[in-house]
């Protein structure tokens, strides 16, 4: 009898995946693991490699693809503290340990030998994690993408360029610059530093919360853009988040690019620092002139490093990064790839992000799909304890949901909803990031409190439990927000 010939045949073309070998036994494993946790490791998407067996005429074969196991997981984020629930990935993210050892490599290399690392090494390995990033947000041209150190220092490096077109005349004083009330705080300093005092009017767009639909968002974008065109005004910049970050939204940015569209709006930035591996970032069908997005988030990446995408067709040949260096008028993307002597392994490891993400079936869209499942279930578990709501529906939540607290803990204030989140680190050892929202006109009795929880690879649904029944203990203890001090 012939033997019979094994061949591997990837799902998925990119060049970057990187799975173990589906020797018998580990195979075996794989399989046996799958059927038990096929809920939170299974997906319709493809983007990792399956083993197909090649048969002769007379038998078939088959083996299950060797995905990364439950124990592979508890060891790559083995670094992270086992006292604590850490329920709040979407502040800070994490970093699986064989990228971290990835990144030590890189610094060793330039610590070993500067002059090679420098002359031989850094520009051409930046490349590639930026020609990996390209294909990721289906982007036309390796130029359109930098790496940046984080989403702030992109949002500054387009809003830079807006202040130019003020303080030169390209723009009329008085001219608006639209945004969401909900946009990230630093952003906000970031409007108000650059085109505020440039000579540009700013137009916050109040958002609703708790959302009910994405045709809320929708109205009151276009009632925030009617606004900023009042007067014979132009908009000369729309500055909309993907995600919001307190409270956890996903806005609906492709019909909102759409509309800039059609109200003759100058330029679109998005910034979307819980993007990638988050929620569906595409370029072509965003339509966005800008994108920026955080790696070390939702990617994986160690902190911090972030892209910024510019449309080649647009403005993107006039900005510039704010630390000026040796690259200075060679394009963003060669600008940004030296900035001085630092460390720049954090954007030079996403090859070996990329292999982890390859691990797990689905690639980045199973971890994405798998995530925002298991984060609607802890949600829905949480509200049922408690007897509140999510804060919008669950086709709006990403890997994030605001869960509404019980209105008996009196979360009155923003300081209370601090305090609040210090009492749950400090005594349950949960890691947690919580909100409070100011009660409309004639409300009694409304939700005040909201957590934010998030839901990655690493979570576990008994570190959820934990975070129940400690809201839980609270509440029958007669527990108040206005006992709590700094």
């Amino acid at each position: 009898m012939k033997n019979n010939k094994l061949k591997t045949i990837p799902l998925s073309t990119n060049p970057m995946a990187s799975l173990s070998p589906p020797e018998e036994e580990a195979a075996a494993a794989a399989a046996s693991f799958h059927h038990r946790r096929s809920k939170r490791y299974s997906s319709s998407t493809t983007n990792g490699l399956a083993a197909e067996s090649v048969p002769d005429k007379r038998h078939k074969i088959s083996l299950p693809p060797s995905f990364i196991s439950s124990s592979e997981i508890e060891s790559e984020f083995s670094h992270h503290d086992p006292a604590f629930a850490r329920i709040n990935n979407g502040s800070f993210g994490s970093c699986p340990s064989s990228v971290i050892a990835a990144q030590r490599d890189w610094q060793l290399r330039f610590l070993r030998q500067p002059d090679r690392f420098f002359f031989d090494e850094l520009k051409p390995n930046i490349s590639a994690s930026r020609a990996a990033i390209k294909r990721l947000i289906n982007a036309e041209h390796d130029d359109e993408v930098s790496l940046v150190d984080n989403a702030t220092t992109a949002a500054a490096i387009v809003l830079q360029q807006t202040a130019w077109a003020f303080r030169e005349g390209r723009f009329d004083r008085g001219d608006a610059v639209v945004m969401l009330h909900y946009a990230f705080g630093s952003v906000k300093k970031s409007v108000e530093a650059y085109v505020s005092r440039s000579g540009g009017e700013v137009i916050e767009m109040q958002l609703p919360f708790p959302v009910n639909s994405a045709e809320e968002i929708v109205n009151r974008f276009r009632t925030g853009l009617a606004l900023g065109k009042a007067n014979g005004r132009k908009v000369r910049l729309a500055l909309i988040d993907h995600v919001t970050s307190m409270p956890s939204v996903v806005i609906p940015i492709k019909e909102l690019v759409k509309i800039c569209r059609e109200e003759g709006v100058d330029q679109v930035f998005v910034d979307a620092a819980h993007g990638i591996g988050c929620v569906d970032v595409d370029m072509k069908e965003i339509g966005a002139d800008f994108y920026t997005s955080n790696l070390h988030k939702w990617f994986f990446a160690p902190p911090s490093v972030a892209f910024l995408y510019c449309k080649r067709s647009g403005a993107g040949g006039n900005l510039h990064h704010p630390v000026v260096s040796h690259e200075y008028g060679n394009g963003l993307a060669v600008e940004s790839t030296w900035v001085g002597t630092r460390d720049y392994s954090a954007q030079l490891v996403v090859p070996s992000i990329l292999e982890f993400v390859n691990r797990f079936e689905g690639g980045i869209d199973g971890i994405k799909k798998r995530n925002h499942e298991s984060v609607i279930e802890m949600g829905e578990m949480l509200v049922k304890s408690w007897g509140t709501q999510l804060g919008c529906p669950p086709e709006m939540c990403p890997s994030m949901v605001m869960v509404g607290l019980p209105v008996c803990l009196g979360v009155s204030s923003e300081t209370d909803a601090v305090r609040l989140r210090n009492l749950l680190r400090e005594r349950f050892s949960i890691e947690i990031p919580t909100y409070f929202r100011a009660p409309g006109e004639g409300e009694t009795d409304s939700i005040t409190g909201y957590v934010r929880i998030s839901y990655q690879v690493y979570n576990k649904p008994e570190e959820y439990h934990r975070l129940k029944d400690a809201i839980n203990e609270l509440v029958r203890d007669g527990f108040k927000c206005s006992s709590l001090t700094d």
